[in-house]
């Protein structure tokens, strides 16, 4: 979420610390309002790095509707992934909570008694994000609260522990028992349920993952003068990993390079990356200040790279694919859009359901995984398949009974929050409130970050500094969203600004009723990665002073 000139290390390091730092404020200054809101709220307000930027503020009685505390609540500001509550809500209305995409593979031909399928496999693809990659063993989807995604940009992550490659291999041996011993033809990848569009200036999102479309590398802790220890995975014929990473001197500088960050190789050999650079001997990494240090490659070629894995799997299971493990996935060989058979269909993965990904979606602000929700709206609202008429779908159902937002007091260009996303805090809390009368509410709450617990908001607020604050952990729930960029000051000079720090969602008060609030500051200069978490902080701090006050 950030576009901008200056060093792009430091500035992507900054925005991704946002990212996961998310406490969300926006524009403000003296409002005719201000008196309504108590001092011990308005007083961080006023420090000194909050001079000249602006502040939003509006909290209402989640029933009743009515206005508790107001502050240029129909400011239209920088929300960035707040907007999530409204992509995520709507999939979550649309589908239901407990709704489960199911991904088949089909054979297209016949299969002889020797069990060569003289024809082709194709799977199609659902949309589903973890793709079997997460799933934990009580069958719930595992997230960090440092999501691997965020890697590059925060200087480290954490991985999860499940097998990325998991439904991959439940496909496959689905296909080894359905009799399928060779495939005399080929494997392809349906990619067709929603037009590809550009994410983020990265790659072009399509509708089927692997490990988030990305490939991790995991950095151990070795000794001076000696070659980092280096893993990575998921492990597949379509990319690997070399690398020259040494370990340096203790007190040396660090310096990790990923070249090329997003490789445009998926689907030709040889296609790889390498990590290189140093890292000293007594290194502390940022954000998990501990070893393993992860970094990631972007899968650019996402459907490229899915084939070749499900051909890896097939191997695995004992099924010869008689066609190349590493080319372009060839769509032109595909039948006529849901012309399938179900008498052909040999494998099928069933997701977890819905609320799991949501869950997943907005504790750790995955925006890839928002920008997909918005797409899968717009699949099952009306038949969108492009960016523009998934939003456009969206528009109009939110807009209309029973949600009746004032989306005219947005702008959202696509379903994570991205670039310029804005809207009023009256436009946020007009959303969370329509879906508190829907029936995967409890979802809903449940997928938010718990305040000094879980997800963005795990480590915002320190309640030991004020002890009468302490028992609002646990019960703030809340999505974060933060947008950075840069600009230039008065004196032509370039700075970097948090042009949008958000938080809005439920607070269960300290009286026992329930809130819903949104909170904004933006345009607030910074030097550093210390200063957005001060920010993000103060969000928190806000968010706990509004459950002690009511």
């Amino acid at each position: 979420m950030i576009p901008l000139s200056g060093s792009p290390a430091r500035v992507a390091a900054l925005a991704l610390a946002c990212a996961l730092a998310a406490s969300t404020s926006a524009c403000g200054g003296s409002d005719s309002n201000d008196t309504a809101v108590p001092d011990s709220i308005t007083q961080v307000m006023k420090k000194p790095m909050y001079q000249g930027s602006t502040w939003a503020l509006r909290v209402v009685d989640l029933n009743s509707g009515d206005v508790i505390y107001d502050m240029n609540s129909n400011a239209q500001v920088y929300i960035a992934s707040v907007r999530k509550v409204f992509s995520v809500g709507a999939a979550l209305d649309q589908y239901g909570a407990q709704h489960q995409f199911q991904t088949p593979v089909y054979r297209l031909g016949t299969v002889d008694a020797s069990g060569t399928l003289n024809g082709n496999l194709v799977l199609v693809a659902s949309g589903d994000l973890a793709m079997g990659g997460r799933t934990n063993p009580d069958g719930t989807l595992a997230f960090t609260n440092f999501d691997h995604n965020e890697a590059n940009n925060l200087g480290n992550a954490q991985i999860t522990a499940p097998d990325p490659l998991a439904g991959y291999d439940s496909l496959a041996a689905q296909v080894a028992a359905s009799g399928i011993k060779r495939i005399n033809g080929e494997v392809v990848i349906d990619d067709r349920l929603f037009q590809p569009f550009d994410f983020r200036g990265e790659f072009d999102l399509r509708p089927i993952f692997v490990n988030d479309d990305v490939v991790d590398t995991i950095i151990g802790q070795g000794s001076a003068g000696s070659l980092s220890p280096v893993d990575y995975r998921p492990k597949s014929s379509a990319f690997t990993v070399q690398s020259t990473l040494m370990t340096g001197a203790a007190g040396t500088a660090a310096n990790i390079t990923v070249t090329p960050e997003e490789p445009a190789c998926f689907g030709t050999l040889p296609c790889g990356g390498v990590l290189g650079g140093s890292i000293p001997a007594d290194y502390v990494p940022p954000i998990v200040p501990s070893f393993p240090v992860i970094r990631t490659f972007r899968i650019t070629q996402p459907s490229n790279y899915a084939r070749t894995v499900l051909i890896d799997a097939l191997a695995r299971a004992g099924v010869t694919v008689t066609a190349n493990a590493v080319e372009s996935n060839p769509v032109q060989l595909l039948p006529a859009k849901n012309a399938y058979s179900a008498d052909t269909r040999v494998a099928q993965l069933t997701s977890q359901p819905w609320a799991q990904y949501t869950k997943w979606i907005l504790k750790v602000s995955y925006n890839i995984g928002a920008d997909t929700s918005l797409m899968l709206f717009g699949v099952a609202n009306n038949g969108s398949t492009t960016l523009a008429t998934a939003l456009a779908a969206e528009n109009a159902t939110l807009s209309s009974s029973p949600f009746n937002v004032p989306m005219n007091q947005t702008h959202f260009i696509d379903g994570s929050g991205g670039g310029e996303t804005t809207a009023t805090p009256l436009a946020v809390i007009a959303m969370l409130r329509a879906m508190s009368g829907r029936a995967a509410f409890p979802a809903y709450v449940d997928s938010m970050p718990f305040l000094g617990v879980d997800g963005s908001l795990a480590s915002t607020t320190d309640f030991e500094s004020d002890p009468t604050l302490a028992g609002a952990k646990g019960k703030v729930y809340a999505k974060t969203g933060t947008y950075v960029a840069g600009t230039e000051n008065a004196n032509g000079q370039q700075q970097i600004t948090l042009k949008g720090q958000a938080l809005a969602g439920y607070i269960d008060a300290k009286s026992g009723r329930r809130l819903a609030f949104a909170l904004v500051v933006n345009n607030v200069p910074i030097g550093d990665v210390p200063d957005i978490i001060n920010v993000f902080n103060d969000e928190g701090t806000i968010a706990a002073n509004i459950w002690k006050l009511q």
